[in-house]
């Protein structure tokens, strides 16, 4: 594998030393739409000609708005070609929340693409060259397609070097307004590097890339990694066609959050129920092949590295995987440090943590648990916040994560909460609610969970229910999750014992902002719209309460 300096760097030698090789492979109404890293290169230079074209001054920052598709990569490319700096922003945010973010990072243009709906967005992007796209049924004045079509391919790509300035990346927050962080080069590169040496994936890989790209971790470990590997990008067409679209790509690696996971356990189980599966397992010849049966139609046969992370995951879901053949490495990093931070390998996985720190990576914790990250890929700082830049930084340069964790003796790192997510109950106890969140996650009936207390005396678990759960008599649903209450809470604190759980009415998602864009559930969002009724809650005889009843 040639060693490279940059992400361009790595296209353009794919681009001239395997022209011929698949680069991306993009469903459109079914059909495959390919495209070879010569045809990709051809468009690419085409685009980054356009954008030079429309006069941006060097180094401007250009938004790109878009799901995931072949056409999003390109366009990173294009912008990379064109020597400026990429700002991703989430497909799903509404023109309210676009506009801050274009305007605060002062883009000069933006690609909008592949989406949902581009008609509720439009009103959030100020009067800059708006690039669109024919192909997603997103045209406008300007599209890929007429760039591709009125423009002579760039000749010399504006060079890469590892101090300029990357991207800025908006964090998704589960608290506050979202913060431009700063990455050059040389930062991405260096967490790529670090991931071409510790995982055990093969040159010109298959990667499915699902998870948006406008987050660091899919940006970095699926679309960069892949393009020093000189991967095959393959895309899910719409949510309908994921399981289909995931099946035929059969990707060497995969990056998937908790949900995910959880999603996948459950289409396995609506197909074949817990009991008759066990059951199955524990047949030696046949057990064997009903393994290799559901991997293959999952599409993860051929996977080397399975990776989850951006939330927590429940032990019992590794471990319900790992009976199936099926190994997922629980990473930890975030969008400052670049996801250069701690990983779980293959050989030395270890459920319950997010593994040891990389190479290069130096960890400390704090007198009060907070885990602090130093190493050469960390932000250059929140882009026009000097100040909050200075406060999350220690004294000697470390990153403040804001979560709280430990260490076993082994050097594994197990996540234990988050600084701001720690609340008191009205007998002034502290209570960090992602430990017993988690513990409440293996429960099949629960999807999601926040656990509140704020003013009451003991806290309790606010639940949106699985679909399982949906599909099982209400009964049954209850007594199950009491039954997990009753397990648990002996092995908490008094003061952090859950009193009842409320059945939520609403689900949390990413539309209704009760989710970040990455499935984390937003806290004080929740908190913000439920905390008047948890004294009404608290004082009700019933153990666990449906919302809805009391609507």
């Amino acid at each position: 594998m040639p060693v490279f300096n940059s992400p361009l760097e790595a296209f353009l030698h794919w681009e001239a030393n395997t022209p011929d090789s698949l680069a991306f492979r993009q469903p459109v109404n079914r059909q495959y739409r390919d495209y070879t890293y010569r045809q990709a290169g051809d468009e690419v230079r085409r685009v980054a000609a356009g954008l030079q074209a429309l006069r941006l001054p060097p180094k401007s920052h250009v938004a790109l708005l878009s799901k995931n598709c072949a056409h999003w990569m390109m366009a990173d490319l294009a912008i990379m070609m064109a020597g400026y700096v990429s700002i991703p922003i989430y497909p799903t945010l509404n023109a309210d929340s676009i506009r801050p973010i274009l305007e605060h990072s002062e883009a000069k243009a933006i690609f909008a693409l592949k989406l949902d709906d581009f008609t509720g967005q439009k009103s959030g992007i100020p009067d800059i060259p708006l690039i669109g796209s024919e192909l997603y049924n997103n045209p406008s004045e300007l599209t890929w397609e007429n760039m591709v079509a009125t423009h002579e391919p760039l000749a010399e790509p504006v060079a890469q070097h590892a101090d300029d300035l990357f991207t800025i990346i908006y964090t998704s927050g589960t608290t506050g307004t979202p913060k431009g962080v700063m990455h050059t080069v040389g930062n991405v590169n260096l967490t790529v590097q670090t991931a071409l040496k510790i995982l055990p994936i093969q040159a010109h890989p298959r990667f499915f890339s699902f998870l948006p790209l406008s987050h660091v971790a899919e940006r970095v470990a699926i679309e960069l990694h892949g393009l020093y590997r000189g991967a095959i990008f393959h895309f899910p067409e719409s949510l309908e066609t994921f399981g289909e679209d995931l099946a035929k790509a059969s990707p060497h690696m995969l990056f998937a959050v908790p949900r995910i996971w959880a999603k996948f356990q459950e289409k396995i189980l609506e197909k074949m129920p817990q009991a008759k599966l066990d059951k199955l397992l524990r047949i030696p010849l046949l057990g064997g092949l009903v393994r290799k049966k559901i991997v293959k139609k999952l599409g993860l046969s051929e996977a080397t590295y399975l990776a989850t992370g951006a939330a927590p995951i429940a032990v019992s879901l590794q471990e319900w995987f790992a009976r199936l053949g099926i190994e997922i490495h629980n990473d930890y990093g975030m969008t400052e440090d670049c996801i250069l931070s701690h990983y779980n390998l293959p050989g030395t996985n270890k459920f319950g943590t997010v593994g040891r720190p990389l190479p290069g990576v130096t960890a400390k914790l704090s007198p009060e648990g907070e885990i602090r990250i130093k190493s050469a890929a960390l932000m250059k700082g929140y882009y026009k916040e000097p100040e909050l830049t200075a406060q999350v930084f220690d004294e000697d340069g470390f990153l403040k994560t804001g979560d709280i964790g430990e260490y076993d003796h082994d050097g594994y790192l197990t996540i234990t909460g988050r600084v701001k997510d720690q609340f008191k109950t009205d007998k002034g106890k502290y209570i960090s609610p992602a430990p017993i969140e988690l513990e409440l996650l293996k429960n099949p009936y629960i999807e999601q969970v926040c656990v509140v207390g704020m003013g009451i005396p003991q806290p309790i678990a606010l639940i949106i229910l699985s679909q399982e759960a949906k599909n099982t008599d209400r009964e049954a649903v209850n007594a199950s999750i009491l039954a997990t209450i009753d397990e648990l809470n002996p092995r908490l604190e008094k003061h952090e014992r859950l009193e009842k759980a409320v059945i939520m009415q609403e689900e949390w998602s990413v539309d209704n902002g009760l989710l970040t864009p990455t499935l984390k559930v937003k806290r004080n969002q929740v908190e913000k719209i439920h905390a008047p009724m948890y004294k009404t809650w608290f004082d009700r005889p019933e153990r666990v309460i449906y919302e809805e009843e009391l609507a």
